[in-house]
């Protein structure tokens, strides 16, 4: 019995290190640099800033965005996407709460998550050519039934999402040069 037992603490031994040889360390993108963070933020553009200023605010409502401020002195623009609402109800916090109870957690107390989509630009007349700066930040803003409040604010810093935005802006200030 004690060779059996033996043979299989062998096996799982072997086996325990088989599977943890093939889940390496995850590579992590290194964090990018401020100066990175602003070469996919920031696009030039040959065309007066009231132009300009104009093609940003009407990219953002074709995107979806609602304009909560915008002042053409200063250049800044404010705007925020609808609101997605998530709810853990009742039946999920039965299942958390089992859950929670069998791991020795407490239960969970009903959570509404809401995320939106922070739009940002600032635009500046440069010489002869008008600067965009756009950044877009996801925040979610949690509350619990027992009175705890979370925020979380989370950068926006795929390429794609800008490279997007600025290319419609481009087509809008092309459209409103040639008005």
């Amino acid at each position: 019995m004690s060779v059996f037992r033996t043979h299989i603490w062998v096996v799982l031994i072997v086996t325990a290190f088989t599977i943890s040889g093939c889940v390496g360390p995850q590579q992590q993108k290194p964090p990018m640099t401020p100066l990175e963070i602003q070469s996919i933020q920031t696009r030039e553009y040959e065309a007066p800033k009231k132009i300009t200023f104009a093609s940003v605010v009407s990219v953002f409502q074709d995107l979806g965005y609602t304009i909560k401020n915008a002042d053409l002195n200063t250049g800044f623009i404010n705007a925020e996407s609808a609101s997605q609402s998530t709810f853990i109800g009742p039946e999920a916090e039965i299942f958390i709460g089992v859950i929670g109870g069998v791991l020795g957690g407490q239960p969970a107390a009903t959570t509404q998550s809401v995320e939106q989509t922070v739009a940002t630009a600032f635009i500046e007349e440069i010489k002869d050519v008008t600067r965009v700066r756009l950044n877009f930040v996801m925040t979610r803003q949690s509350s619990s039934a027992q009175g705890q409040n979370s925020r979380r604010d989370t950068p926006i810093l795929d390429v794609r999402i800008y490279t997007n935005a600025f290319e419609r802006i481009e087509n809008a200030v092309f459209i409103r040069s040639g008005e």
